[in-house]
């Protein structure tokens, strides 16, 4: 017997489930150091850290600068040089230059120096991912020695897709499969990588250790919950979901292989929580992130605007949220006392400032070119210009970024105004339907999130939730004067969006050809405006925007 062998037969690995930014190479060392040093004192002998940590993921055309690889590199290389401490080695993501091109790769640092490193292999180019724009494929990896343990590390796509990369890391030797990841959040998006991880695990007969990335990168809200399988199928560890930690987990090999033998085993959320905490989490480091001090919305009384002032909240503290009425003679009284609870249930600052004057002055100055015209939504269109004039020149002065509420369900129709309501730097309910938007207000009156900093208890007044909803633009206006109703229009909107169904199959579900033809017509007429609005946090399998590229100029009609 070998002195290594008994060093071998136990092995405590920390999952650095951490928020990296893309392109703060400083930070994000810092932040690996800080996490190594807390493993450390936890007694681990490795740190895996998750998909292009060091350089913050994605970092799309970032790549593409030799200056930022340099960057990534030195600081890699920095970190290997800490481990000569003794301490616990490192699984670091990073972007390499190499003589072949770019690689999205991992170095594994241990005894003050790279004693390996490994390129992902299947670089996906679907959804969200564009990878093989920047990046080339890297070759079949073989396992590394680490401390006496053969270690397969195959990076996100590679356990997603079909090359057999874990397979072949299982042919060479590979002990346990660690994987570092990438993987944006979408609802129900758990269970698709446990089904993932399971497949390779059967397939394989090693345990493997799924570590995923946390926070927003513009539309993208990366949830952690990283987890383990052991051999024998058993879910060996999970972590939380939405927040940051440091997991550490103890592997013990027998005669049947690598085992843990203890982690943690934390509560996930479920449907609108988790969707809530989506949009809080990108909401808050879209906000953080870009440096904005605080930030500024439209309170109109209505379930939209009410709900992204909630998550604004709970995200930034009521200190930094300021919330403004804008009425002008359609807007009701119901309304004006409905965002005046809601800003005090939240505690914002609340402001009122009428448009009549900017909106009649609009008015004025159009009437010569307007005379004999019959008055339409033209000039609804002018009461939503004026407000998001107002909105962003508050922006201007105060530095606070404009937050813009339409929901999907509007965004797919076309139900919002160019320069008015659309202004705005980020929209936290970009990819929830209307329905999803009452689903969350009910959620969040009765729940307080983790990590909310926002109040507890009843925050999106009850008649704000039962009235229906207006843009209040003109007299008794409801938004089903133009529009069907809204679980009508939801169905047949994931059924075009998401599901890409044929009108036929829409139909066949039980709902009118006319409707179905109509709101298909609307949902490609509006991609232009679409084209001009803001990001907002990734919910849905197929967001507007990276997920669905759909030309302005459109033609085709499913006749």
């Amino acid at each position: 017997m070998t002195q290594e062998e008994p060093e071998s037969r136990a092995l405590r690995i920390a999952v650095a489930q951490i928020n990296p930014t893309v392109g703060d190479v400083v930070q994000n060392l810092a932040k690996a150091r800080e996490a190594r040093a807390e493993a450390a004192r936890e007694g681990a002998d490795l740190v895996l850290f998750t998909e292009l940590f060091m350089s913050g993921y994605p970092p799309e055309d970032l790549v593409l600068k030799p200056a930022f690889l340099k960057a990534c590199l030195r600081a890699v290389e920095a970190l290997a040089a800490d481990t000569a401490d003794g301490g616990p080695g490192v699984i670091m993501g990073f972007p390499r230059q190499a003589e072949r091109g770019r690689h999205n790769s991992v170095a594994v640092l241990d005894g003050g120096k790279i004693v390996a490193v490994r390129d992902k292999v299947d670089l996906p180019n679907y959804g969200e991912f564009d990878e093989k724009r920047v990046f080339v494929a890297g070759e079949i990896p073989g396992p590394v020695n680490f401390r006496g343990v053969r270690l397969g590390i195959p990076i996100c796509e590679d356990i997603w897709g079909d090359l057999g990369v874990c397979e072949t890391l299982a042919e060479s030797g590979a002990e346990i499969l660690l994987s570092p990841n990438g993987s944006p959040y979408y609802r129900g998006k758990v269970d698709v990588r446990h089904q993932v991880v399971l497949r390779q695990v059967i397939e394989t007969g090693l345990p493997m250790i799924y570590a995923n990335q946390l926070g927003g990168q513009d539309e993208l809200v990366f949830d952690g919950a990283s987890f383990g399988f052991n051999a024998d199928r058993a879910l060996a560890f999970q972590m939380s979901q939405f927040e940051k930690a440091i997991a550490v987990t103890d592997w013990r090999k027998g005669q049947d292989g690598w085992r843990c033998t203890n982690g943690p085993m934390a509560r996930l959320p479920e449907k609108e929580e988790a969707d809530y905490c989506a949009c809080v989490l990108g909401f808050r480091d879209y906000v953080n992130k870009n440096g904005f001090k605080s930030v500024v919305l439209g309170l109109s009384g209505g379930i939209d605007s009410a709900v992204c002032a909630a998550i604004a909240v709970d995200a930034l503290g009521e200190e930094r949220v300021r919330t403004v009425m804008l009425p002008y003679r359609y807007t009701s009284e119901e309304s004006l006392k409905d965002a005046a609870d809601c800003a005090r249930a939240l505690g914002t600052r609340y402001d009122i400032v009428p448009i009549a004057e900017p909106v009649e002055g609009f008015l004025s100055s159009l009437s010569e070119l307007f005379e004999g015209t019959e008055e339409g939504i033209t000039e609804e269109n002018l009461q939503s210009r004026a407000r998001g004039t107002i909105l962003m020149a508050i922006s201007n002065k105060f530095g606070a970024m404009v937050v813009t509420t339409g929901n999907k369900s509007e965004m797919s129709v076309g139900y919002a105004t160019l320069y008015g309501d659309m202004n705005g730097g980020f929209n936290p309910i970009k990819d929830l339907y209307k329905m999803q938007v009452y689903a969350i207000a009910d959620w969040r009156n009765r729940n307080l999130p983790p990590n909310a900093l926002g109040p507890s208890g009843e925050v999106i007044p009850k008649n704000i939730i039962a009235k229906a909803p207006s843009a209040e633009l003109r007299p008794n206006q409801s938004d089903q004067d133009s529009l069907p109703p809204y679980p009508v229009l939801d169905d047949i909107l994931e059924c075009l969006v998401e599901q890409e169904m044929s009108v036929e199959d829409i139909v066949a579900r039980g709902h009118d050809v006319a409707t179905v033809h109509r709101v298909e017509h609307l949902l490609y007429l509006a991609e232009y405006k679409r084209r001009q609005s803001a990001p907002g946090v990734k919910i849905t399998r197929k967001n507007f925007g990276r997920d669905r590229r759909y030309p302005i100029t459109n033609r085709f009609r499913d006749r």
